[in-house]
């Protein structure tokens, strides 16, 4: 079929899931995972809001040494809101919930997801945790930090920690509901022809991803239940004033929580294989190894918490077995960098945003992760441990990482999911502007750290006051990157060029539809033929099953 049938065919297709049916009521009471996503995407926009207001807070007050502008009380409670609302209600949901929930039944080839009524309990799931914990806030706020750490938050802390604690625990049965639907729908939900070898490398993250998700986050759910059950029954689990062990909370928060960093972080390198391949104009170098790095980042990430207690009293011996683990955990990220590296050696680079953002995100978590090092070896941590190089080292992984690949896959795919261009000359603008900022607000607390500032103090030594000026000014700059990028999603959504089918010329099943998709995805089944990222070819080949014959399809 000629590129000329295809577009008629994409024209004659039903209307898109954004037309369908366009009232409230319908959106709210949908079960097309499409839209599902939309309404994920609004709602982790919002919390990405507040947390940035509270963020923009917190560096205001540290202008100055003093501690003139909030309180020692206030200044906690904005960073622990910071902390909850960014990683529970954003960063965890980001990728999984919009991008994964868009994009993991057009890419196989599938009409939904294998449980679309679960899916949108999911939604509904996560934001009543999400009302919860802004719930405490709205009351007076939680002081513990996002860690929650014991006996103080179960037993002493004057705040509002049992309804941030429950809308935690609640918002983790949206993840298990979306992780499972997103391992079903892998599993059982394929084209004819899609082998596990030929799936896109964003599907194995998120394959990945989903059973980190399955696996970790009832464990978290049981360490938030009991801070419940000892701040209101007594019970002597973490107090050692009533027999309890503090330590057993950290073993139990952290043997999730470290593995929930590979859970923000490993869709956004499934993004970044995807980008890397596109704008490369590359099949991914090493796909096979790149594949099974997710699976074992996701298996090895379960074995690394105990270097978060270094100097927590927990054995030497114990401290030696974690830091070697967490050393042996950088080798299959290791891999997947240097395949995108050897992927764009000789490829035909063109820098578009999304792969602006890809740089950013390959620059920043590099930063990350090699840093990380110093932090999981004992003689060093002893040094840095809670300190701002903690807080530096921990925002490269995460804002490095998470963020940029969020936005990386955001206007990678933003045509797909709203059917229109954005400005691409603002969208390169806002992310250097991005990346500059995040340079200036983090690299000055490597420094800081070294030189023993502690964090989460609100006032602090006059010597570190130049490089807190530099982080303020870096956030502001950051701000103004995110609201360039939020100003021209927005107006391409009602002045924005329509996109074609394909704008980046890319492969895989999703370019094979239209912009936006229609309701049910395809108008046929498709049948795969080639490997993922065949751009050695002219098009990607499949074959629509007919009712009366096959016929070759070709974009």
């Amino acid at each position: 079929m000629s590129e000329a049938s295809t577009n008629a065919t994409a024209t004659a297709a039903p209307k898109s899931y954004l037309d369908d049916g366009s009232t409230i009521r319908s959106w709210l009471l949908t079960i097309d995972h499409k839209r599902i996503a939309i309404l994920y995407l609004i709602s982790i926009t919002i919390f990405f809001a507040l947390g940035a207001f509270a963020a923009a807070a917190f560096r205001l007050e540290l202008l100055t040494p003093q501690g003139d502008f909030l309180s020692a009380e206030t200044y906690n409670k904005f960073f622990t809101m910071h902390g909850i609302v960014m990683i529970f209600f954003f960063l965890l949901p980001s990728i999984p919930a919009v991008m994964g929930n868009f994009l993991i039944p057009i890419m196989i080839g599938a009409k939904d997801m294998a449980f679309p009524r679960l899916n949108l309990l999911s939604w509904y799931v996560f934001m009543a945790g999400a009302g919860l914990a802004i719930s405490a806030i709205i009351a007076g706020g939680v002081d513990t930090g996002w860690t929650f750490y014991t006996p103080y938050s179960s037993m002493y802390a004057n705040s509002h920690v049992i309804l941030a604690v429950t809308g935690a625990f609640i918002a983790g049965f949206s993840s298990i509901m979306t992780g499972l639907n997103i391992i079903v729908t892998v599993q059982k939900m394929r084209a004819p022809g899609l082998t596990w070898f030929r799936l896109p490398l964003f599907v194995w993250s998120m394959y990945a991803t989903s059973l980190v998700v399955l696996l970790g986050t009832p464990v978290v759910a049981i360490s938030l239940a009991m801070i419940f059950v000892e701040r209101f029954l007594g019970f002597g689990i973490f107090d050692p004033a009533l027999g309890g062990d503090p330590v057993l909370f950290q073993h139990i928060f952290w043997f999730y929580s470290h593995p929930a960093v590979y859970i923000m972080i490993l869709p956004s390198m499934g993004v970044i294989s995807e980008v890397i391949a596109c704008f490369s104009r590359r099949r991914v170098y090493g796909y096979t190894f790149v594949a099974f790095s997710s699976l074992a980042i996701a298996v090895i990430g379960f074995f690394v918490w105990g270097h978060h207690m270094f100097v927590s009293g927990q054995s030497a011996y114990a401290g030696v077995i974690f830091s070697f683990l967490t050393f042996f955990v950088a080798i299959p990220t290791a891999i997947k960098i240097i395949n995108w590296i050897m992927t764009m050696h000789k490829g035909s680079i063109s820098f578009d945003a999304p792969m602006l953002y890809a740089f950013g995100f390959l620059g920043l978590f590099l930063v990350g992760g090699l840093t990380g090092l110093f932090l999981s070896t004992m003689a060093t941590d002893v040094h840095l441990h809670d300190t701002y190089f903690v807080v530096s080292h921990f925002h490269y992984v995460m804002v490095g990482g998470g963020v940029m690949g969020f936005f990386a896959a955001l206007h990678y795919w933003w045509p797909k999911m709203m059917g229109r261009m954005y400005p691409e000359g603002w969208a390169k603008f806002a992310a250097i502007v991005i990346f500059i900022g995040f340079n200036l607000t983090f690299l000055p607390q490597f420094q800081m750290g070294y030189h023993g500032m502690p964090r989460r103090y609100h006032a602090y030594a006059p010597e570190f006051q130049i490089m807190h000026v530099m982080s303020t000014a870096g956030a502001s700059v950051m701000g103004a990157g995110y609201l360039t990028m939020f100003s021209y999603l927005i107006w391409s959504l009602f002045k924005g060029k329509k996109a074609s089918a394909n704008p980046w010329d890319s492969r895989g099943l999703e370019w094979e539809t239209a912009c936006p998709p229609p309701t049910h995805n395809f108008l046929e089944t498709p049948v795969v033929t080639q490997d993922a990222y065949s751009f050695d070819l002219p098009s990607v080949t499949c074959v629509l099953e007919k009712k009366d014959k096959p016929e070759e399809h070709r974009v």
